[in-house]
C-alpha cells in the first residue's frame, strides 16, 4: 500500500487519472493478464492539495497510482528553472501468481501542430521528449536495467536482480519497455508471485524549449525512484501537519 498510515480523504472517482501536461492529460492504465481495469479507479483518495491515490480491486492483485507534485531539487546555479513537474508512483500487489502485468503512461495520440515526440533513454532512464517551439516535455521512469536494480530497494521482487541480463538482450525476454510511436510508454513486467509487489515511478517535467535545450533541466528532472518519491511526500505532509495553521 501507498503511504499507508497518510491520512486521506475519499474522492468520487469521476476521471481517469492523469498528469495535465502543455501537449494534453499523460493518462494511465494498467492489464492484468488479458484484462484492462476500468479507466476509472475503484477508489480515489486525496492526501493534500494536489495529491491524490487512485486505487483499484482486481481477483488477482490491487493496484494503486499515486499522482504528486514533484520537486527535483535541481541546483539553480547549474539548472535554468523548470515551469512545473509531476509525479506518479504505481504498485501492483499480487494475490495471486500474474504471468502478464501491463502499466502504461500515454499523451494523446494526436499532439499539437508543430509538436515532436523522440525517444530520450539513457542512464537506466526510459523517457520520451515532447517539443514544439515554446516548449519542452519529458516523461521518464525506469528502464529494464533500473527495474532490475530496483530490487535492492525492495521495490521490486528481489528475485528480478537476477534478470539483470535480459535487459541487454532483449531477443529472449518477454517483458521491458515499450515506446511506441513516441507519444508514451508502456511497462510489461516479469511474472509476479502471491505477495509480490512492484513499485514504479513515473515523471513530467516541462520548461521553455530555449532553457531546456541549454542545460537539459527537463531530462535530468525525470529520474527519481519511487523510494525518492514517496519520501518526498511523506516529508511534505509531515511538514503541513506539523505547521501552526495546519488543518
Amino acid at each position: 500500500m501507498l503511504l499507508p498510515t497518510v491520512p486521506r480523504t475519499r474522492l468520487r472517482s469521476a476521471n481517469q487519472p492523469a498528469i495535465d501536461t502543455p501537449f494534453g492529460p499523460l493518462a494511465f492504465s494498467t492489464t492484468i493478464g488479458n484484462t484492462s481495469l476500468s479507466l476509472l479507479p475503484d477508489e480515489l483518495f486525496e492526501l493534500s492539495r494536489g495529491r491524490t491515490v487512485a486505487r483499484w480491486v482486481h481477483p488477482a492483485a490491487h493496484v494503486e497510482l499515486l499522482l504528486t507534485p514533484y520537486d527535483p531539487e535541481l541546483d539553480p546555479e547549474h539548472w535554468e528553472p523548470l515551469t512545473d513537474c509531476r509525479a506518479a508512483v504505481w504498485r501492483i500487489d499480487a494475490l495471486t501468481p500474474i504471468e502478464r502485468v501491463r502499466f502504461s503512461a500515454e499523451l494523446p495520440a494526436r499532439l499539437s501542430e508543430g509538436a515532436d515526440a523522440a525517444w530520450d533513454g539513457g542512464q537506466a532512464l526510459a523517457a520520451i521528449t515532447v517539443e514544439d517551439d515554446n516548449i519542452r516535455l519529458t516523461v521518464g521512469g525506469n528502464d529494464e536495467e533500473a527495474i532490475c536494480y530496483a530490487a535492492a530497494e525492495d521495490e521490486v521482487p528481489r528475485r528480478w536482480a537476477a534478470l539483470s541480463g535480459e535487459a541487454y538482450d532483449r531477443s529472449f525476454s518477454t517483458w521491458g519497455v515499450d515506446f511506441g510511436d513516441h507519444h508514451g510508454m508502456s511497462w510489461t513486467l516479469p511474472p509476479l508471485d502471491a505477495g509480490d509487489h512492484c513499485e514504479l515511478p513515473v515523471v513530467a517535467a516541462w520548461a521553455p524549449a530555449e532553457a531546456a535545450e541549454k542545460c537539459a533541466n527537463t531530462w535530468y528532472a525525470v529520474m527519481p525512484s519511487p523510494t525518492v518519491l514517496l519520501r518526498q511526500v511523506a516529508a511534505e505532509l509531515a511538514k503541513r501537519a506539523d505547521a501552526p495553521d495546519a488543518g
